[in-house]
């Protein structure tokens, strides 16, 4: 928890109390449903952001953990390593999501970024999915994620085949989100569980390669490739370097999200020095986000997004405002237009 939330909490204010000069954060990756579908109304979301934080991205989750009694009985699991149980895919989720946002007030609904997610991407029939929910749901969505190729535990539980950087299915989602003018939340983990020692990480060029045939496609690479279990390597700030100074992606952004990730950037403080020099020298592509599930306390919610103070504070004033803030506005509000005008299109 930051030192501004603790002493607002230690005062007895409220969590929601706005800081000088407006928002604190945007929130590029929030989840408003979780894996049994459960959701977080959204007013009771909106007080819990206040005036803290501005402006959320709304991503429901694509997969449904399955209640099999035959393998928990009467313990009906609420989350993906509470059972051995497989994952599904749930395309209702995007209409869940839609409807919870047209329920708002429009002053209250122009604080959400809804996002698309309820489609298979090993599928080559995903695409139709994301039009239909575009035409069902005009000036709602911004984007398509977040969704998962290599995902620690996720990608074996998940019943079908397992996605690939290599299915044709992946370039057909990423060719047409850039038509659309879709922004897209891509989670794809850098490395394997158990990395090749003395290699570069396992999926790390294959992702790039993908990345470099979508020019036209807006990516922001969740947790800039990093998960619970999958940790950065020694030289990882260095392959980050080496996607930034690489003109045919300027295309690519990083989502730094997740607490778990947070520990791991911004704990040790030689990690913490090398992503901050990072961040530094390139303010303009990185955003922010908590990843938070269905978040139930603003002390919890906004302590995910504090998670990555010593970051933040580490940062140049500009470049903690444009990864805060600024980067969000310029690429959802991008997203926005160019997504209304491929709907007034299809008219």
């Amino acid at each position: 928890m930051g030192l501004f939330l603790a002493v607002l909490l230690a005062r007895g204010a409220p969590v929601s109390a706005q800081p000088p000069g407006g928002p604190a954060f945007h929130d590029a990756h929030y989840h408003p449903t979780d894996y049994i579908q459960q959701e977080t109304a959204l007013p009771a979301f909106l007080a819990m952001m206040g005036d803290r934080v501005g402006r959320a991205a709304l991503m429901g989750i694509p997969l449904q953990q399955k209640w099999d009694w035959f393998e928990s009985g009467d313990r009906a699991p609420d989350y993906y390593l509470r059972s051995d149980a497989a994952l599904y895919y749930y395309p209702f989720v995007d209409a869940m999501v839609a409807e919870a946002v047209r329920a708002l007030p429009p002053d209250q609904r122009d604080r959400f970024d809804p996002m698309i997610t309820g489609f298979n991407p090993t599928d080559m029939y995903a695409t139709d999915h994301i039009r239909r929910v575009l035409r069902l749901y005009p000036g709602v969505f911004s984007g398509i994620g977040e969704f998962s190729i290599h995902k620690e535990v996720v990608s074996p539980k998940t019943v079908g085949h397992t996605a690939s950087l290599r299915n044709p299915a992946l370039d057909r989602i990423l060719e047409f989100a850039g038509e659309a003018g879709l922004l897209t939340l891509l989670h794809n983990d850098v490395d394997v569980i158990l990395p090749h020692e003395g290699t570069r990480p396992t999926h790390f060029d294959p992702f790039i390669e993908v990345i470099r045939r979508h020019p036209g496609t807006t990516i922001l690479w969740a947790h800039a490739g990093i998960g619970r279990f999958v940790e950065p390597t020694p030289g990882y700030v260095g392959l980050l370097e080496e996607t930034l100074r690489d003109e045919g992606l300027n295309h690519l952004y990083f989502d730094l999200s997740w607490d778990v990730v947070a520990e791991q950037i911004a704990g040790p403080p030689e990690t913490l020095d090398a992503w901050v020099a990072l961040v530094n020298a390139w303010p303009e592509r990185f955003v922010l986000g908590s990843d938070s599930v269905v978040a139930t306390d603003a002390g919890a919610y906004l302590g995910a997004l504090e998670a990555w103070r010593p970051l933040l504070d580490g940062l140049d004033p500009d470049a903690s405002e444009k990864v805060r803030l600024g980067n969000y506005e310029r690429l959802f509000d991008s997203a926005r237009e160019r997504v209304r005008v491929w709907e007034a299109s299809q008219r």
